[in-house]
């Protein structure tokens, strides 16, 4: 009886196989990882990273010259410098200008002109709100230094002094805010004036405007530049799933993703530092991406730019940069230029950020979140995910109702693939006979098979169907549930206050009763348990196969699922229950409207010696080969 369920049990080993891959790959379990995060935040103030000044006269050359000698991210001349002190030390080596928006916090050095100390208001670091809340940049001299910069580089030989890390720039007030910009000043006492006019909107979005002006005797070229500069190599998650490093979207060279790792490991751009450069792109960014939060700076997107990520040793750790520099501007006597870039430093919000890709035109900045490879159903799966959940507050009442409206969609199919199901199951007497009358011929035996099927308009592979279907759906939804700030901390009802993160209960300590913590393993909370429930009723409304291999498989299987998603977020896990559920009663409707008996009850009663064996199927006439009757 192995040729039965051949497709159905082909359909059920791929699906573990993937989500075995797909543990092994995305969700593979990072306790320890996590554990050392936790204590890495813990440890900030007493860390030591390299945090070196960068000048972009040392760290990037106009479009088709040599880049300086001087490495990336130390001021020219000098070693890089190391960690002075605490974060709080850090802030207060400098004057700066504070920042104060709906949504964050921080301020601007005006030594070198630096957005450095950005905090996100709206989200802390756990699901407590009294706990600290999230620090995006901070300024070189302390520790994890992770900053912006923004200026001009002097043409190559040309001896133009331009502002650096260590220009103390004067401000018009003491507050940048959405309604009040702050202008910087700086003369470089040989005829030219830079100004700098930051404004910043209610979310996280900057914009710069680089003004200079030349009232020397001669002309001078000078190209715009921006960049992200992160200090030491941060902890990261790990997945496959996630893209954490650096990323940007370069105009027709499309999006360049790269792991610090990958990155360390890219080719020589000049002494001590590697990296990438993408030349003559139009439209579109660089930056430095998180799972949740990124700094990412933006050119002018009607002019070609140079991309760059570069990586260099500074100190004991690695320095890592994106940056973009702009084509030569040239200023003559009595004139002035300026140039226009962006810097978004914030949570990845996919509201603000498709809002910043439409409303400023920057080209393709949606990717700046990870959606993948299934770009294309993952980012609408969302959209109508939100949707409802703007209308009735739970993302995890959301997941039940998106997944009824994609049991809607695929009814017409799931409901072929149960009534084919139901025929197979009605005609398991004749497909035995004609196994048992062609025993020694499977070629005779497979072309009456099919003759059958065609006879009884039956698709043998339509079982398939209803867990194949379910495969794209709960990829989609896991990286949803992964990737998206929205999820992050998002609670449902009852002990589920973050459907990101795996349920927190365990069966194995009573569910807190027991003051014991099982290893991670064993991890194994209600919600998984009550989806291996949902998993072993479906495979019991189905009679039990005869061959021993399958029946143990069948009765194992919603274990080892149940295992399997015990660390598995909690919204896939009650996605996966609630889709259960749906599917058992529109199975056992359909079964029922088909007038095949559903083996639920007999099958459990089997399974504690309450209920005899199945009776062996009574094998149909047989037939002459010629089809006449005897």
């Amino acid at each position: 009886m192995k040729e039965d369920n051949r497709n159905l049990l082909l359909a059920i080993v791929l699906s573990v196989v993937i989500l075995l891959g797909w543990q092994f790959f995305y969700a593979k379990p990072q306790m320890e990882k996590q554990q050392e995060i936790a204590r890495q935040n813990q440890q900030t103030q007493t860390q030591a990273a390299p945090a070196g000044a960068s000048n972009p006269a040392a760290t990037a050359a106009p479009p088709g010259q040599q880049a300086g000698s001087a490495a990336p991210g130390a001021a020219p001349g000098a070693a890089a410098a190391q960690v002075s002190g605490t974060r709080e030390q850090a802030l207060a080596a400098s004057p700066r200008i504070k920042i104060d928006t709906p949504k964050i916090a921080g301020s601007i050095s005006l030594a070198g002109g630096r957005i450095d100390d950005v905090s996100l208001k709206a989200y802390h670091e756990t699901v407590d709100p009294k706990s600290p809340i999230i620090v995006l940049l901070s300024p070189a001299g302390g520790p994890n230094a992770y900053y912006s910069d923004f200026g001009w580089v002097a043409a190559p030989g040309s001896n133009v002094p331009v502002p650096n890390a260590t220009t103390l720039w004067t401000a018009d007030n003491q507050s940048l805010t959405p309604s009040q910009p702050v202008t910087l000043s700086w003369d470089n006492g040989q005829g030219l004036t830079f100004k700098r006019i930051i404004r910043v909107d209610d979310n996280a979005m900057f914009s710069i405007r680089d003004e200079v002006e030349n009232k020397g005797s001669a002309a001078v070229t000078l190209f715009p530049y921006g960049q992200v500069v992160r200090q030491g190599k941060p902890h990261t998650l790990g997945y496959y799933v996630l893209h954490e490093g650096l990323v940007g979207y370069l105009g027709e060279q499309g999006l360049q993703e790269l792991t610090y790792d990958k990155l360390d490991k890219e080719g020589p751009l000049s002494p001590g530092t590697v990296g990438k450069v993408w030349k003559d792109a139009v439209g579109g960014w660089v930056g430095i991406t998180d799972k949740y939060w990124a700094a990412a700076v933006v050119p002018d997107q009607a002019r070609k730019f140079e991309g760059r990520f570069s990586s260099v040793q500074t100190g004991t750790e690695r320095t890592y940069q994106a940056d973009f520099l702009g084509e030569g501007i040239a200023v003559a006597p009595g004139a002035s230029t300026a140039s226009q870039s962006r810097l978004f430093a914030g949570a990845k919000e996919v509201a603000a950020i498709n809002g910043y890709e439409e409303s400023q035109q920057i080209k393709r900045f949606d990717l700046l979140i990870d959606w993948g490879w299934f770009y294309f159903f993952t980012k609408p799966l969302f959209f109508v995910l939100d949707w409802i959940y703007k209308h009735i507050g739970n993302f995890g009442v959301a997941i039940l109702i998106v997944t009824v409206l994609l049991k809607g969609l695929f009814f017409p199919l799931a409901n072929k693939s149960y009534a084919s199901m139901a025929k197979m199951k009605a005609l398991q007497p004749e497909m035995t006979a004609i196994r048992e009358r062609y025993a020694d011929d499977k070629m005779k035996q497979q072309q009456a098979l099919m003759e059958l099927y065609k006879t009884q308009k039956i698709n043998p592979v339509a079982g398939c169907w209803p867990v194949l279907l379910q495969i794209p759906v709960f990829f989609a939804l896991y990286k949803i549930l992964f990737i998206t700030i929205e999820m992050r901390h998002a609670p449902f009802f009852g002990w589920i206050h973050d459907l990101a993160a795996p349920d927190p209960t365990n069966l194995f300590n009573l569910f807190g009763l027991i003051p014991y913590t099982p290893p991670h393993m064993l991890h194994l909370g209600a919600w998984p348990l009550i989806m291996g429930v949902t998993m072993f009723i479906q495979m019991k409304m189905n009679p039990e196969p005869p061959d021993p291999v399958q029946k143990m498989m069948f009765t194992w299987m919603p274990v080892f699922f149940t295992f399997l998603l015990g660390s598995f977020p909690a919204g896939l896990v009650i996605y996966w229950s609630w889709n259960n559920l749906l599917s058992v009663t529109q199975q056992g409707f359909i079964m029922k409207k088909n007038g095949v008996k559903i083996e639920l009850f007999d099958n459990i009663k089997r399974m504690f010696g309450k209920a005899p064996p199945p009776a062996p199927a009574t094998p149909a006439p047989a037939k002459p080969a010629n089809g006449n009757k005897k």
